[in-house]
């Protein structure tokens, strides 16, 4: 893929290049979206989880209400570089032009621009969660991406707080089974949970945990907490310590965080978003 800024009528990325019915779509003739089928939703589908976007079921050449969902969580981030992307969940030229550019090499995960800086107000992050586009994103200590994780964040009427925080306790298997029985039943939290607290120690009432309603990733539909796969949260346990930096925003607009990296970083094999 070309590091250079692709005209209105060619894709670069092989992910797309090869597909003609992508070529149609960039040129305005026609769109993808709902009971659209074939190699161009799947090539597309593939690209969203590649990138850490929610789509449960996978890529199956269908576009359904999952792949909808995907898309519009992805048209929300690409925003903020592509003032000409709409959130509709439809796949017409502009989004395409969009996931072109933002999109890894085909057989790599991650994320090729506009990645957000991992530093709210000059304290550097571990773990930055957006709330509009639904993902969590992973840093290591020297502030390289690890990876990018779908989530869900608050409902409207229990929505997830935003701000800086910090990794206050962390509750394995047997401590999450314990409190989702507890509190709600069942086995709500996944197998690992990150307990969170403001910065300045008080208890913030929020959580990193699993799920068992992995169909509902990608929404607003928890208390305030942010629910990941399990698997994804397995992944985030084991790389954050206690006393770690989380921040929660909006979107990667959020002028406490540093301006989004725009170059093309090297991550072959790097990072592992789910």
């Amino acid at each position: 893929m070309s590091t250079t800024p692709s005209d209105s009528h060619t894709l670069l990325n092989d992910r797309f290049s090869n597909e003609p019915s992508l070529a149609q779509v960039l040129e305005g003739s026609s769109a993808l979206g709902r009971n659209s089928r074939g190699p161009a939703v799947l090539a597309v589908q593939q690209a969203l989880i590649d990138m850490g976007f929610s789509l449960h079921g996978g890529a199956d050449g269908a576009f359904g209400p999952q792949t909808h969902k995907a898309v519009r969580n992805f048209q929300l981030h690409a925003r903020s570089a592509f003032p000409d992307v709409q959130p509709t969940g439809v796949v017409e030229a502009a989004t395409l032009r969009a996931l072109d550019l933002l999109a890894p090499l085909p057989k790599q995960r991650g994320q090729a621009r506009n990645i957000p800086v991992p530093r709210y107000d000059g304290t550097p992050l571990r773990v930055l969660v957006v709330k509009n586009e639904h993902r969590t994103f992973l840093f290591d200590a020297k502030g390289l991406l690890q990876g990018i994780f779908g989530n869900a964040v608050g409902a409207s009427a229990t929505p997830t707080n935003t701000g800086l925080k910090k990794v206050n306790k962390k509750l394995g298997a047997e401590d999450a089974r314990e409190l989702g029985l507890k509190l709600w039943g069942g086995l709500v939290f996944g197998p690992r949970i990150i307990d969170l607290s403001w910065a300045d120690g008080s208890r913030s009432g929020e959580e990193l945990h699993g799920t068992n309603a992995p169909p509902r990733l990608g929404e607003d539909v928890s208390h305030g907490c942010i629910r990941h796969e399990n698997a994804a949260i397995l992944v985030l346990f084991d790389a954050v310590r206690v006393g770690d930096w989380v921040a929660i925003v909006e979107s990667v607009r959020d002028s406490r965080l540093g301006a989004p990296a725009t170059g093309l970083p090297d991550v072959a094999g790097a990072v592992a978003s789910r």
